[in-house]
């Protein structure tokens, strides 16, 4: 069975649960599992990557390649 149709099958056999305390442990199950692989696919900077980081920002910023806090408030506005 693909893995379409067997979420299709999970999602028909959810759709029946009557009992909140069992959607909340899925719920509960589905929370961890997705921490699990947030946790596993976060990887630390390193030192040296991390003060590459700041000498470039400081950089931009000497440059002044820099936008305000109003005006970055203004331009995120016409993202939406």
């Amino acid at each position: 069975m693909s893995i379409h149709a067997r979420k299709l099958v999970l999602i028909e056999e959810f759709l029946k649960i009557q009992d909140v305390s069992i959607i909340e442990e899925l719920e509960s199950v589905m929370n961890k599992e997705r921490n699990i692989q947030v946790t596993d696919n976060f990887k630390p900077m390193s030192l040296t990557s991390f003060q590459e980081m700041i000498d470039r920002a400081k950089a931009d910023s000497d440059a002044g390649r820099v936008i305000t806090h109003q005006a970055l408030k203004i331009k995120v506005k016409t993202w939406q």
